[in-house]
């Protein structure tokens, strides 16, 4: 689990790791071998704190966690309510901030209003799936995407789709509207269960350290 000691951070590459790294600024923690924008590293190493981070994409941190190659991880809530794995959520660090939600024509109203079998575009089938059979207990045909969801809509392949919103620019430049709210989205610190216990002094702190900056 933890080599020598050291506490493993997995981070969601790109925005999610500048604003994490910035806010542990704030509470001591630093880590300059990461400033080195050349560097092909895969580790970043700050030996004083006994502390390793790397970088990984989103989707990937809840599942280095889950298995111990990384003790603490920082991602978005949306990727761990896809993902679903077996770790502790302990801290919304308040930034990235957004909805999941349902869009589409507005015309689409009144097919969720109704409760009509629909189609649902989706890069996030399992949040789409909780939401409709759960949620709205309505039945939907998923289509999974990974490209621009907001092109199914328009074209015919679903009735609606279940995307992350944030300024809803792309959404009205191609004439499709929120119709409902999912979930509020952020940033999340997520813990290994073994490490909770066997760190559990410098996590709590950590954790405690965090929430007075917040």
């Amino acid at each position: 689990m933890n080599n020598e000691s050291y506490l493993t951070f997995a981070l969601g590459k790109g925005r999610l790791a500048k604003n994490t790294l910035k806010m542990f600024e704030k509470i001591g923690i630093t880590c300059r071998q990461m400033e080195d924008k050349d560097t092909r590293k895969l580790i970043f190493v700050n030996e004083d704190l006994k502390m390793r981070f790397f970088l990984a994409k989103g989707p990937d941190v809840p599942t280095y966690v889950e298995y111990g190659a990384a003790d603490i991880g920082v991602v978005g809530k949306d990727t761990l309510l896809q993902e679903r794995r077996n770790i502790y959520e302990v801290l919304d660090l308040g930034f990235g901030k957004c909805n999941m939600c349902v869009c589409g024509k507005e015309e689409a109203g009144n097919l969720l209003k109704h409760h009509e079998q629909i189609r649902v575009a989706t890069k996030y089938p399992y949040i789409a799936k909780d939401y409709f059979y759960n949620v709205k207990k309505q039945t939907v045909e998923i289509i999974k995407l990974n490209g621009s969801i907001e092109l199914a809509p328009i074209v015919g392949l679903s009735d609606v789709i279940v995307d992350i919103v944030e300024t809803g620019s792309t959404l009205r430049e191609n004439g499709l509207v929120v119709l409902e709210e999912v979930c509020k989205l952020s940033a999340r610190m997520v813990v290994n269960q073994v490490s909770m216990k066997l760190e559990n002094k410098r996590i709590t702190k950590l954790i405690e350290d965090l929430k007075k900056v917040l």
